[in-house]
């Protein structure tokens, strides 16, 4: 089925507003606030403390852990409170998308845990996520190779869409949803999963435009933690 138009009047390779504020918590080491669309998550970190139990350490490098909770408010229908199985697999796919981009070796036998908290959601959950966390990762002064950058990008009908939004991802039209991470600077991909069916050629496109559209996330991101560092130097 052709999909002719966003319902939101955006174009297809366009993202939500997005906004980005770091700082936010004051009893984490580092947190993050991070806002695409109607989608609003919020992130801290705590650590690097000791790893229990003990039999999970890694002598040559940390861990790092990842809890994903979602408000029952947070949605028009009203999620159960408290954990479900699809939010320990979040946990954990988000944890993945970041490992990468921190440099664990410097913290041998401990854990950095991130608690990510959807305050709103409106699709793309698992992306503003790993913003959010990453962000948050950055301004608590961990050592990084580079801050993650993550994007829904999805076939909405006959078209590739960036940032797809609850609309989208219901589309009864057919929708094939791609959340993406990279790590900007190198262009390496942290992330990358894929619900629906999509040609090899309509993957290629997605991941190509994803890569183009992190770009200016990773700006927002860079723009937030400056925008403190020069606050915390005034």
């Amino acid at each position: 089925m052709s999909y002719t138009k966003r319902v939101d009047g955006r174009a297809f390779d366009e993202l939500r507003p997005m906004s980005v504020k770091v700082g936010v918590l004051e009893n984490a080491l580092g947190s993050c606030l991070f806002q695409m669309g109607k989608t609003k998550v919020l992130a801290g970190v705590y650590g690097p403390r000791q790893l229990y139990p003990r039999f999970l350490r890694n002598p040559e490098k940390g861990t790092v852990r990842c809890f994903y909770n979602m408000y029952s408010f947070s949605v028009s229908d009203r999620k159960r409170p408290g954990p479900g199985r699809r939010e320990k697999e979040l946990s954990e796919k988000i944890a993945q998308a970041l490992e990468p981009a921190v440099m664990l070796e410097k913290f041998p036998d401990a854990v950095v845990d991130v608690f990510v908290e959807i305050i709103q959601a409106d699709a793309g959950t698992r992306c503003a996520s790993i913003c959010a966390a990453s962000t948050a990762l950055a301004d608590a002064g961990m050592p990084m190779k580079d801050i993650v950058s993550s994007v829904a990008m999805g076939k909405i009908g006959d078209k590739i869409c960036a940032d797809i939004d609850k609309y989208e991802e219901d589309y009864e039209g057919g929708a094939t949803d791609i959340p993406i991470a990279f790590m900007p600077r190198t262009g390496e991909i942290t992330l990358l999963q894929l619900d629906g069916e999509i040609s090899p050629e309509d993957l290629k496109k997605a991941i190509s435009v994803g890569r183009e559209k992190v770009k200016e996330i990773y700006e927002k991101q860079k723009e937030a933690l400056t925008a403190k560092y020069k606050g915390d130097k005034q």
